[in-house]
């Protein structure tokens, strides 16, 4: 068994066994290190068995460890009975706040802590230790004051000590500076800060984020030396933007200690400078699937979130406040969604994880993408599918809201029906190709116009389609058996040769017509490209003259799941097999 170290003043140092956590599929286990004033953080999905795991790894390092449960009770009564130090600390740290009456004490050992803190339910019992952990901070706030008075009577030189309570206040207040703490021999008060004349109130009234880092200091300053302190979703009803800084506070209150923190909070989980490790699931043998988290070209929030997920992972193009994020968690809901800017990030991202996944066999990762089509003919869309990465049937996300079928369906959701839905959407579809072809003559629609297909915007949009070609044809070009720069100028330009721009561009513009002429949107669709058909949909569909407006609505549709559009739009994207 390994050991760490931790300095202490003795000439030896003091030392911690590590722990070793049983692997399901593996005859390697797990090696968990812990190092003095260093974290250790991992992260699980609910039903991963984090809370056994915490059990699991106190139970092995006995009287070193010192677990903060996450099923705790935080009711702070600052008028609990006062009691001897040495006992409260038992009380605390073995006893978990259980009244034993006039037991002895001295015959209490840590042997007994799971049948007295955890009632033999290590990983479900209500931990109720506030009042013991009040009657421990009490206990040596008092002795300490009363040491530091016989001193003086004595007219020794007086050594001016913070007491636990005047550290927990120092760091509670500062975490916290609109509120401030009055401590005495017996009570615990509040007042806001900056009144003139404060008003102080009972810390019993206080919001359930202050008492839980008031819970959560009073832990660390009373743990043990050298000790492993374990918390278990230590950020339970504290806001996230304190959540940091009181970690910092901690590791600095307590350098001699080890930490580590199970958490299902990604956010504070990539913050933080620790070892990370990430738990997917557990088995009733006490084994976990668990692993490291490894370097890899992903920032750590997201190969947390990867890691850390229970379900395959899905690249899509966007960022995490868009409307394409309701829609790909609408329509994909078996999948964990992570979004990447653009088509060449998540083509990196899809690449980057499926080496991970060779490199980390044991994690089981499937992923894929989606990207938007943007010009792709068929052969790169297949070439792309067969690594995963899936082509949608329109240029950009935006244009599948006006598809055909999906179009109705939001006719539908506004109440259209019959003869009334039809007319309805037959107009829809003319202004759409009005809009897209820039021939459109209608006041209210001109303002829409100015970056649509006419003229030289049709020679534009085509050269741009076929820009995108060419450039994929040339990276694809092999010259590796050019020997010299003769023989490399000339393959070269036969590759070139072998590309008609004028032939490709024809080609695109009789496309286009032919989808003109024919009537069809949803041809057009499939290679137009402006940002600027998303608001038109929505002015035409909802009579939304703000994008936002229109945007905000399809969010609240997609998030409430309305089965029918999120069928009709599910079956125009592409079908993904879940690797069983």
């Amino acid at each position: 068994m390994s050991e760490i170290t931790t300095q202490t003043n003795s000439s030896e140092p003091e030392k911690i066994p590590s722990v070793e956590i049983s692997k399901i599929n593996s005859s390697e286990p797990e090696k968990l290190c812990f190092y003095a004033g260093k974290t250790t953080i991992i992260v699980g999905a609910n039903g991963t068995g984090k809370t056994r795991l915490a059990a699991y790894v106190e139970k092995q390092l006995g009287e070193k460890a010192h677990r903060i449960a996450a099923h705790r009770a935080l009711t702070l009564n600052p008028n609990v009975p006062k009691i001897p130090e040495e006992h409260a600390n038992i009380k605390l740290k073995i006893l978990g706040g259980v009244d034993v009456g006039n037991a002895d004490y001295s015959r209490i050992h840590y042997g007994q802590r799971d049948a007295y803190r955890w009632h033999g339910k290590s990983a479900t019992h209500l931990l109720n230790d506030f009042d013991a952990l009040l009657q421990y901070l009490f206990a040596q706030h008092s002795n300490l004051s009363v040491e530091e008075h016989e001193e003086r009577l004595q007219g020794k030189e007086i050594r001016v000590s913070k007491t636990h309570f005047d550290k927990l206040k120092e760091v509670w207040e500062i975490l916290l500076p609109y509120r401030k703490l009055r401590i005495t021999a017996d009570n615990i008060q509040v007042s806001i800060t900056g009144d003139e004349n404060p008003n102080y109130y009972s810390a019993s009234e206080m919001s359930d984020g202050e008492r839980a880092i008031f819970y959560i200091l009073g832990q660390v300053l009373c743990a043990n030396e050298n000790t492993v302190l374990i918390f278990d979703e230590p950020e339970l009803h504290i806001h996230q933007s304190i959540i940091a800084n009181l970690w910092d506070k901690i590791e600095e209150l307590r350098p001699d200690c080890a930490f580590l923190v199970i958490t299902h909070d990604i956010a504070f989980a990539s913050n933080r400078i620790a070892e990370k490790y990430v738990i997917r699931d557990y088995f009733h043998n006490s084994q976990w699937d668990i692993a490291k988290v490894p370097e890899s070209n992903f920032d750590e929030q997201t190969i947390t979130m990867i890691l850390g997920s229970r379900k395959p992972i899905l690249f899509v193009e966007g960022t995490s406040s868009s409307l394409d994020m309701a829609l790909y968690r609408a329509c994909y809901p078996e999948w964990t969604i992570i979004p990447r800017e653009s088509c060449s990030a998540v083509i990196h991202a899809v690449s980057s994880m499926k080496k991970l996944s060779q490199d980390m066999p044991l994690l089981r990762l499937q992923c894929a993408g989606i990207i938007d089509r943007d010009g792709r003919d068929e052969n790169r869309v297949t070439e792309l599918e067969q690594k995963d990465i899936f082509t949608l049937p329109v240029a950009e996300i935006e244009n599948i809201f006006a598809l055909t079928d999906i179009v109705k369906e939001i006719l539908k959701l506004e109440e259209y029906q019959g003869q009334d839905l039809e007319n309805k959407l037959s107009d829809f579809q003319t202004q759409m190709i009005k809009f897209i072809t820039g021939n459109s003559s209608e006041d209210k629609l001109d303002k829409f116009a100015t970056d649509n297909l006419s003229g030289d915007k049709l020679d534009k949009f085509a050269t741009e389609i076929v820009r995108r070609r060419i450039d994929y044809r040339l990276k694809k070009v092999d010259l590796s058996s050019s020997h010299n720069a003769e023989e490399l100028k000339n393959q070269l330009s036969e590759e070139i040769k072998n590309i008609d721009i004028d032939q490709d561009i024809l080609d695109i513009k009789n496309e286009i017509n032919s989808y003109v002429a024919n009537n069809d949107l949803n041809g057009l669709l499939t290679i137009y490209e402006n940002k600027g058909i998303f608001p038109k949909i929505g002015v035409l569909l909802r009579g939304n003259n703000k994008k936002d407006d229109f945007e905000k609505w399809l969010c609240r549709v997609l998030n409430n799941k309305d089965k029918k559009l999120v069928e009709v739009i599910r079956q125009k994207l592409p079908k993904i097999e879940i690797q069983s």
